[in-house]
């Protein structure tokens, strides 16, 4: 396994990650797949509160509960968990997140938290008020950093300068390339760690489908996706070839891709052992389609 430098929190953390979101409900398969993953160097995990409505903190923090001090431990706050799953109200008031981080440390049965996450973020928020509640809860120890959640530029651009956030989760891959234009570059000039999410765009890019992504079409995706076949199949896989694009930038710090399988898990933990991808790989899947830009909360 390959490490970065999550530089404002000084520690290091494995390229690829593991996102929890996709886990089910049998806790003895998830602490399976979390011991497998620890076992061979994955040391990031990320959940949030609203992910099977707590559950998801729950079996996360059973399995990693023997190697809770050997891990780095993530988890968000700000959408009221609600029975339904969906539509979720948006708080991000002080309040509400000293009263939520206590819930989460109950459910992850740890006593902190590595990284606490705005899981989200709007520019009309009351930004000053999210940051007290951060700092408070620094300060007692309740968790050792914070950082946010978010694809919009100008949430991120008031974080990055503003707050001592140490990572942003932002939603990048060869079908979302709206981080090139700005995000990426405020984040890395503020030493700001870059969490990726998305990077398989809902499987798109692992071979799932070729529906529309985005602002692109079918015929699009699918064109992408032989391009990219047409020199990974031999050397790695669809999947690998495209969370190595994204690792291709020096920006990104880990590519957090959720595991549901064991199949999963294993084409995730080839990516380490697997070629870099060429310059001229890059350039050439940098070519296929035309990038995307952020329409809105520019």
């Amino acid at each position: 396994m390959k490490y970065r430098q999550l530089q404002r929190a000084n520690i290091k953390v494995s390229e690829v990650s593991f996102g929890c979101m996709s886990l089910g409900i049998n806790h003895t398969e998830n602490q399976r797949l979390i011991h497998k993953a620890f076992d061979a160097g994955i040391n990031y995990f990320d959940t949030a509160d609203i992910y099977k409505n707590g559950f998801n903190e729950e079996t996360v923090g059973k399995a990693l509960k023997p190697i809770r001090e050997q891990v780095v431990l993530a988890t968000k706050v700000g959408n009221v968990p609600n029975d339904e799953e969906r539509n979720w109200e948006w708080n991000p008031s002080k309040s509400y997140i000293l009263g939520a981080v206590e819930k989460s440390l109950k459910r992850l049965d740890t006593d902190y938290i590595d990284i606490y996450q705005l899981h989200g973020g709007m520019i009309e928020d009351n930004w000053e008020e999210t940051i007290e509640a951060f700092e408070l809860l620094k300060g007692q120890g309740k968790i050792k950093h914070y950082g946010i959640s978010s694809i919009r530029p100008n949430v991120i651009r008031r974080f990055a300068t503003k707050a001592n956030v140490v990572s942003n989760m932002i939603q990048y891959s060869l079908l979302d390339r709206r981080p090139e234009e700005s995000a990426l570059s405020v984040l890395s000039e503020n030493n700001i760690g870059v969490m990726v999410r998305g990077g398989l765009a809902t499987g798109s890019l692992a071979g799932k489908d070729s529906s529309n992504y985005l602002n692109y079409e079918s015929q699009d995706v699918e064109l992408l996706v032989n391009k990219l076949k047409s020199f990974s199949i031999e050397k790695m896989t669809l999947a690998q070839a495209a969370l190595k694009w994204v690792l291709a930038r020096r920006e990104v710090t880990t590519v957090v891709v959720g595991v549901r399988t064991e199949a999963q898990l294993n084409d995730l933990l080839g990516v380490s052992s697997t070629p870099d991808l060429s310059e001229e790989e890059i350039g050439f899947l940098n070519q296929v389609l035309p990038p995307n830009f952020y329409t809105s909360h520019r």
